[in-house]
């Protein structure tokens, strides 16, 4: 098998990825968890739309923070090529293909987080509509973007299991690193179909089988951003992928 060496020591590599992983962490927080607790009222679209009125600065931010975390996305996948095709390269290819996906699933999803503003025009009623009819609007295009980012977890959760298993049959990451990154994606994949089939026992499911999948992540994230890979096995696993 022929490779091309790298000329970079993949701790660098692996310390670069950890600071956007932690930047996609941060921001994906403030955008997905917390911008949404303050703007989304339950079964309540003239409170949620009011929200978005009252918030709309916050509102926005959440949008930049989202755009920002599909940003990292990009360089990551790049990240991982470089650490993990002496791995498996097909598996490091799917890791690839997966975030990507997902990426642009969410990337166009945020269409439905910015047309509310439109339609809100500050809070006046636009064209023949009437402000009941807007906020309706506005409510299901929310509730659209919950949709939309159900489906992209869908390819979130296979890089998952992708990624831990390159890290479980990797030298230089610890396995269990792995196995939880692999129980996190499935994690993913089961929430996601959940709330597609039963979306009422999908929500019982919240908070708990989000808990796995989140400290996977922030695992992985922490040991690249601190111990980064053990080089020397690094190298030595690239001269067996070489050879």
């Amino acid at each position: 098998m022929s490779m091309q060496t790298t000329h970079t020591s993949p701790k660098k590599y692996a310390r670069l990825g950890g600071i956007l992983y932690l930047i996609n962490i941060v921001f994906g927080f403030f955008a997905i968890a917390y911008v949404e607790s303050k703007i989304m009222v339950g079964n309540d679209p003239a409170a949620t739309a009011n929200n978005i009125i009252a918030h709309n600065f916050l509102y926005r931010l959440g949008i930049v923070a989202h755009i920002i975390i599909l940003l990292t996305n990009v360089p990551l996948a790049l990240i991982f090529y470089r650490l993990f095709r002496i791995v498996n390269k097909n598996a490091t290819l799917l890791v690839i293909f997966f975030t990507l996906v997902g990426t642009a699933i969410e990337s166009g999803n945020l269409l439905n987080q910015f047309e509310p503003l439109l339609l809100l025009r500050n809070g006046l009623p636009a064209g023949s509509f009437n402000r009941e009819q807007i906020h309706e609007s506005v409510y299901t295009l929310l509730r659209l973007k919950t949709v939309g980012f159900h489906l992209s977890l869908v390819f979130y959760g296979f890089y998952g299991l992708s990624a831990g298993y390159l890290i479980f049959r990797s030298a230089f990451l610890p396995k269990v690193i792995g196995i939880f990154l692999a129980i996190g994606g499935l994690c993913y994949i089961t929430y996601s179909f959940t709330s597609f089939l039963v979306p009422k026992f999908a929500a019982s499911l919240v908070p708990y089988i989000q808990i796995p999948s989140g400290l996977a992540e922030l695992t992985f994230c922490l040991w690249l951003l601190i111990a980064g890979v053990n080089s020397k096995k690094w190298k030595e696993q690239e001269q067996t992928a070489i050879s």
